[in-house]
Formats: C-alpha cells, sequence, structure tokens
C-alpha cells in the first residue's frame, strides 16, 4: 500500500451504528432490502477515506423563514480535502486503481472541477501521480478564477495540469493521455469526470444506504430527497440505494448543465449499469426526476436565484454552498417549495455534495457583484 492511507476495506455497512444529531440516536435496523445491497457491496475493495457517517441535521432557523422543515445531509462534511461527494466515489476508484498497481491517475473537469481537486488529493495521499486535463467553460480571464479555489489547490497536491479546449470528447482525451503515459513507462489509471461510472456509483449506493439507517434513527420519512446532478454518479447511486431501502422516497435531481432531456439518459444508463455490477434488479417503481430550469446559463455560471440561495442558507444557518453545483440545486429546492412541488407538509432534504472551496475563485461574484 503507498503512502499513509488506511488500507483497502471490504467490510460491509454495519447494520446498527449511531450518529449525532442535537442528541446521539441510536439507528434502528434498515429495511429488509438493505442486507441484499450491503452483502454486495461488500464484494467490492474500498479505500477507508470516510469511516463515520456525515451527519444528518435539522437546520431550525432556515426551516422557520421557509414554513417547512428543512434537513441537510452533509456531505460536504468527507474529510478528503476540504470535503465533498467525490470522496465516496474515490473510495472505491482509488482501490481499482491501487489494486491494478497504477502509479498515476489521469482525470479532467473544469478549472473549479471539485471532483478534479479531490482525486489530486487523494493521489497525494496515495504517493501517485496525478494529471488533470481542465477546460475553462466560461472563457473568462479573470485572475480567481484561473488561479484560486480549487485550481490554487491542484498546485498545493503536486498535480500536472494540462489546459484543453473543451471537454466535449472527454473520453478520448482521457485515453490518449494515458497512452501517452503508457509510452513513457508509467501506470495510467483513468478515473472519469466525476468520477462516475458504475464502480464510482458504488459510493453513492453505499451513501444511500447510510442515509436510509440515519433516516430511521431520526425518525424521518422525508417528502424528498433534493440534489445536484451533473454526472449523474452521486444522483444514480442515492437513486437505487433508496429505491431498495426507502421506496417511499422521493429523489429530485436538480441538473447543473443540461437539459432533462440530456441528462436523463446518463441517469438511468449508470443506474442500470451500477445495478448490473451489483447484480441487483433496479427496482420497477423507480422513476428518475429531474428539474432543469435551474442551470441557465450555463454550466459554471451561477445565475441570480443561484447567488440568493448561496447567501440565504449562509446567512441562516451559516453553511456554505457553492456557485456551481448546490448553489443551483439549492435554488431549485427553494423555488421547488415556492410554486408547491412539495405537496403537504413533510421535511424536506437536501444532500450537500460540497464545493465551497470554489467561492474563492467566484469573487467578488459569489457576492452578487
Amino acid at each position: 500500500m503507498r503512502g499513509d492511507a488506511r488500507p483497502v476495506s471490504t467490510a460491509p455497512i454495519s447494520p446498527c451504528c449511531t450518529f449525532r444529531l442535537p442528541s446521539t440516536v441510536m439507528i434502528r435496523p434498515c429495511s429488509e432490502a438493505c442486507p441484499m445491497l450491503t452483502d454486495a457491496l461488500a464484494r467490492f475493495p474500498r479505500l477507508e477515506l470516510i469511516t463515520t457517517p456525515t451527519p444528518l441535521e435539522h437546520l431550525p432557523r432556515l426551516s422557520r423563514h421557509l414554513g417547512r422543515d428543512i434537513w441537510i445531509k452533509r456531505d460536504d462534511l468527507t474529510p478528503l480535502a476540504l470535503g465533498g461527494n467525490k470522496a465516496r466515489k474515490l473510495e472505491y476508484l482509488g482501490a481499482d486503481a491501487l489494486a491494478l498497481g497504477a502509479d498515476v491517475l489521469v482525470t479532467a473537469g473544469a478549472i473549479q472541477s471539485n471532483h478534479v481537486r479531490q482525486t489530486a488529493a487523494l493521489a497525494a495521499r496515495q504517493g501517485l501521480g496525478c494529471l488533470a486535463l481542465l477546460e475553462n467553460p466560461l472563457g473568462t480571464n479573470e485572475d480567481n478564477y484561473l488561479g484560486n479555489g480549487n485550481r490554487l489547490l491542484l498546485d498545493l497536491f503536486g498535480s500536472e495540469v494540462e489546459a484543453v479546449a473543451n471537454l466535449d470528447n472527454a473520453d478520448e482525451l482521457l485515453q490518449a493521455s494515458a497512452e501517452r503515459l503508457r509510452s513513457a513507462g508509467r501506470r495510467p489509471y483513468v478515473v472519469p469526470i466525476g468520477g462516475s461510472n458504475a464502480l464510482g456509483a458504488l459510493g453513492y449506493v453505499r451513501a444511500g444506504l447510510e442515509l436510509a439507517e440515519q433516516m430511521h434513527g431520526a425518525g424521518e420519512d422525508f417528502a424528498a430527497v433534493a440534489l445536484a446532478s451533473g454526472s449523474a454518479g452521486t444522483h444514480s447511486g442515492l437513486a437505487l440505494a433508496l429505491a431498495h431501502a426507502r421506496p417511499s422516497s422521493r429523489v429530485v435531481g436538480v441538473t447543473v448543465s443540461r437539459p432533462q432531456a440530456t441528462q436523463r439518459p446518463k441517469v438511468e444508463g449508470l443506474l442500470q449499469r451500477t445495478a448490473e455490477l451489483l447484480g441487483v434488479q433496479v427496482p420497477a417503481g423507480l422513476q428518475v426526476e429531474l428539474w432543469d430550469q435551474y442551470f441557465a446559463p450555463r454550466y459554471g455560471e451561477p445565475n441570480a436565484a443561484t447567488l440568493a440561495a448561496i447567501r440565504l442558507l449562509a446567512e441562516q444557518e451559516g453553511v456554505l454552498l457553492d456557485p456551481v453545483y448546490t448553489g443551483k440545486a439549492f435554488a431549485g429546492l427553494l423555488n421547488g417549495l415556492a410554486r408547491g412541488a412539495f405537496p403537504g407538509t413533510g421535511p424536506l432534504l437536501f444532500l450537500h455534495t460540497g464545493g465551497a472551496p470554489a467561492l474563492f475563485a467566484y469573487y467578488p461574484w459569489a457576492l452578487g457583484a
């Protein structure tokens, strides 16, 4: 094993654990579907980057402000490199890379990619090289965007960075870079954009089971779970897990980069491939729900509703969102509540997938300036 990481683990999720709300609550056994998914997950090696459940928190001030109970799942607090959802995917992808004897990780994303940041951190932690192919989706020359936030951290992690015009053909670019490295005697491992293939999505199957256990412990059935839907791995894995473990759960993916007509086949296809990898069925009642009213004008560019959502959560609860993913997704939740898209009075849950380091790259834009 390279570096100082914990050993690769195939240990299943404990069927009974504790987590911390305002007080400590014992987790009751999950539904009978959980052991099937837990056993299926246990076949896959996993780096133990996340050793305890991320918090499930009630947001009391925001709830009073909105007139509806709002909860948040704090995957922005995962331990790797200032947190975020990609650490869950990298537990499985990183284990696979080490098992194959890789000495360099190759991945791609935008200049302010959270995924690239956490991949670079994992590479540093494991003593691996990291090659990052970066695009500038905004076409901006702003110094903060080009050199601050996540981009700054790549230099600290010692990553090699190559600028590319765009990532429309990302798979081909990644494979070409990997082949070039092989020709130079290296052993590359390609990590897809967002860590979103079937193996990476296992991280959010596991997270979905973790959340189901926390829901049992808190005694909460959420009217809906809202999250950002981008490269589709988080959305697919979570939806699959909750469809098995909490079939009454409604999962709403707020798109951050494309209309639902384009996003739907990405989510549904990856969901099916993840189920096949695990050897389980996609439940017949699972329907992928996508909202695409909030990503405009384009990926990486926040709109007024995004900036207002970031400020609201910061002022009400001291929780930081980002301008690319969680800000847009939370704007979707807020607008959905305002337009009656969440019928009834049941509590709502927001999955916070991280991204706050990008705020520094968006100054003063993030302040609405």
